[in-house]
């Protein structure tokens, strides 16, 4: 079982990253991880009219490639004014540019951290949206992280037992799902 595991922030010291960090961290050895940065390769903003021009970026194409080996994902995003941040959003949009659909029968599991008290679930809803569009199985449960700049220590766990606790079922259910439905190609 492979998994894709990104965050939808670019900043460095990101709570989301933190988050993703984590539930890494949980994932073992159950499952191969490929951690995709959205910084590796910068895509320009999606354009048709480059698109029709070039061709897909190179940057594109390699997300397609590690999107189609993958059984699953799992992606940490913030919200960005109750929505996905510009970057990801801009990734996905280039990745699902024919030929093929290369989310189509992905497995995914969302997260979000949040120092407000919604813990990002407005942003998880809207990326939601956009991978069911692209028909992926997005599992019901998520996982939400409020007050995400003190639910850390020092060493990037997360402090409350609960929280953990959410977070090691979520993955487990990612894992167990997605070897269930496996990579469909």
């Amino acid at each position: 079982m492979r998994i894709l595991a990104l965050a939808g922030s670019l900043r460095g010291g990101s709570l989301n990253r933190k988050l993703l960090d984590a539930a890494v961290g949980v994932v073992g050895d159950r499952a191969e991880i490929d951690r995709l940065d959205l910084r590796e390769r910068p895509l320009p903003l999606y354009d048709g009219d480059l698109e029709e021009r070039d061709g897909l970026p190179d940057g594109a194409r390699l997300l397609k490639e590690r999107i189609q080996a993958a059984d699953a994902l799992l992606i940490a995003t913030p919200e960005y004014n109750h929505s996905i941040p510009g970057a990801l959003k801009n990734a996905i949009d280039w990745a699902s540019r024919p030929p093929g659909n290369p989310f189509r029968g992905r497995t995914a599991l969302l997260m979000s951290a949040s120092p407000g008290s919604y813990g990002g679930v407005r942003g998880m809803l809207a990326l939601r949206q956009v991978l069911m569009a692209l028909h992926v199985h997005v599992l019901p449960a998520s996982v939400q992280v409020p007050r995400a700049d003190q639910a850390f220590d020092a060493g990037g766990r997360l402090r409350e037992e609960r929280t953990r606790a959410a977070l090691e079922k979520a993955v487990a259910e990612l894992v167990r799902v997605g070897a269930l439905i496996g990579r469909p190609d």
